[in-house]
């Protein structure tokens, strides 16, 4: 099926203005491609509250979970090599964790019969940092390193059998994953990441540390504060929630722009390559969009692959099964269409209407696939 043009930019139009009527935004952000044809580029708004610059497809967003995928593509980069399975026990690399207890939500404690795998990691059935009752008390010194998060994650344990079940996790299980992939690669995972990924898909603005130029070009958290548009202010350093820039939180702490996300989504479509570069081999690839988790352990009409929600049932109400993609919690947005080859990006950075399945995000999806013909 093909999109109309004409519906496209209408239905969009629509969503966009929604988001302003209902106060969910300063500014926005949408890409659609589909096939080899740009269908739609087009930003609203401003960066902040008070300011009169607009929103362009440099704007720099806070991609909170959308860090996820890029660090999964770094994770198979490693598998393709040969250096890590994604079926490897953690303990492997951190050998810490070969003493790591349960404690489950019932606050009991004991050992588990399997340490989590690399794949557990990737499709959130680590039972690392699920609980989020466990992490009421995190200090200052708790978020400030890799390793700092790390031994917090060991120390509130698993909250359940790995691979039994299935419970997002937001932080933990991709900071024990970037670890790994620092210690196999032997280099820090910024450096890592610009080489492999970002210098090959042209991506020069995504990082974990803005500098000056682009903290100038970076929109302010949209808030909302007694019934009205606010700016939330992010703690200084920060580019998620509390944890320092210096952190290199592989699950939710890189900015980037609407144009390098989506040469980062053409690569996914191209199904792991860039032009004439592959970045990671065609069978390794397809593993991060096959549903990971068994319907049983997850009977949704989305399941986890790696990295991402792939949608497993035609009851989802809007993309064919097969699409993947996932969320980040300052609402931006992403699929991946294999069926009809259409990429789908929206950037937005607000405390109101995040995560997965917000509002603003399914008004996306429903614009695109209310326009094909």
């Amino acid at each position: 099926m093909k999109l109309d043009k004409n519906s496209l930019i209408k239905n969009i139009d629509q969503a966009a203005k929604y988001d302003f009527d209902n106060n969910k935004v300063f500014g926005s952000a949408y890409y659609v491609f589909q096939e080899n044809n740009l269908e739609f580029e087009k930003c609203y708004g401003n960066v902040s509250l008070d300011s009169n610059i607009a929103v362009n497809n440099k704007t720099l967003f806070r991609l909170a979970s959308m860090t996820k995928p890029i660090t999964t593509i770094a994770a198979l980069i490693l598998v393709s090599r040969g250096l890590i399975s994604l079926d490897d026990t953690i303990d492997k690399y951190l050998p810490e964790f070969k003493n790591i207890h349960i404690v489950d939500f019932d606050g009991k404690d004991y050992l588990p019969n399997k340490i989590p795998t690399i794949r557990n990691l990737l499709n959130h059935s680590s039972g690392l940092g699920s609980n989020y009752d466990k992490m009421t008390n995190i200090t200052v010194e708790d978020r400030k390193t890799m390793d700092s998060t790390i031994a917090l994650c060991f120390k509130w344990g698993l909250d359940f059998e790995p691979g039994t079940r299935q419970m997002y996790s937001g932080v933990a299980a991709f900071s024990v994953l970037t670890k790994i992939i620092e210690l196999v690669s032997g280099t820090d995972y910024l450096s890592f990441l610009k080489k492999e990924i970002f210098e090959p898909c042209d991506m020069l603005d995504t990082t974990f540390m803005p500098n000056e130029t682009q903290k100038s070009q970076l929109i302010e958290m949209h808030n909302r504060v007694d019934d009205k548009n606010a700016v939330f202010a992010m703690r200084d350093g920060c580019v998620f929630e509390a944890y320092p820039a210096t952190n290199y939180l592989g699950g939710a702490g890189l900015v980037s722009t609407l144009s390098d996300y989506c040469k980062f989504a053409k690569m996914l479509l191209n199904k792991g390559k860039v032009g004439n570069r592959e970045i990671v081999p065609e069978e390794v690839f397809e593993q991060m969009s096959t549903p990971q988790i068994s319907e049983e352990i997850m009977p949704d009409d989305a399941r986890w692959g790696l990295g991402v929600r792939v949608i497993a049932k035609e009851s989802y109400p809007y993309l064919p099964v097969g699409a993947y993609g996932w969320s980040g919690a300052y609402g931006s947005h992403f699929w991946i269409d294999p069926v009809n080859k259409i990429i789908a990006v929206f950037m937005k950075n607000s405390k109101v209407d995040g995560g997965g399945g917000n509002e603003s995000a399914r008004n996306f999806e429903k614009a695109v696939y209310s326009s094909l013909i």
